[in-house]
């Protein structure tokens, strides 16, 4: 696969996407995206970082899973890994830079929860029901773990701008505006 191919698919995703709801919240998974991404952006984050903002998600709309209703207006009653998901989905085409904060980025929600006493007060019903079922607030022994690892700051940063995206009728760049950043953070291939 060419390795621009991935845009193209990233914006079939997205376009397929366009107007449903993400998981039980007030925007849709393309707001959503749009508005991580623009948190991050506004911190002058690199454009690693602002691609993994981006593209956190995307592993909720290309699992393969069937969706609750052709709505897509609740989200499952169990944990489908889209962390996972995604970083595998994405180092098709993309840099740990990129991938590594995506497939992090649940563990932080966990840590943060077991470690900002601040935290889960900030988090919306659905992301708290999500929170239980990805494991609850982590143990001491799995902060330990996670705080050493090497993506854990990039996690971090982008749970915290994840958090901040679900806002209904904010108005944020284009996704084209954001495919531009991503088209540059894609790996040059091997020769």
């Amino acid at each position: 696969m060419e390795p621009v191919d991935i845009i193209s698919e990233i914006e079939q995703v997205f376009e397929r996407f366009r107007t449903i709801p993400y998981l039980g919240e007030a925007v849709t998974q393309l707001d959503h995206a749009r508005q991580s991404a623009r948190e991050a952006e506004k911190t002058y984050a690199s454009d690693e970082l602002i691609t993994a903002a981006l593209l956190h998600d995307i592993g909720h709309m290309v699992h393969g899973l069937p969706l609750e209703d052709e709505n897509y207006v609740g989200f499952w009653n169990q944990d489908d890994t889209h962390e996972i998901v995604g970083e595998k989905w994405l180092a098709r085409a993309f840099p740990d830079t990129v991938t590594k904060p995506v497939r992090w980025h649940v563990a932080a929600k966990r840590f943060l929860a077991a470690t900002d006493p601040e935290y889960k007060s900030l988090l919306t019903a659905a992301s708290l029901h999500v929170l239980e079922l990805q494991g609850g607030p982590m143990s001491e022994a799995e902060c330990a773990e996670f705080e050493g690892h090497p993506w854990a700051q990039a996690a971090i940063a982008v749970r915290r701008w994840d958090d901040k995206a679900k806002t209904p009728g904010r108005t944020t760049p284009s996704l084209e505006h954001y495919l531009e950043i991503a088209r540059r953070c894609i790996k040059v291939p091997a020769e």
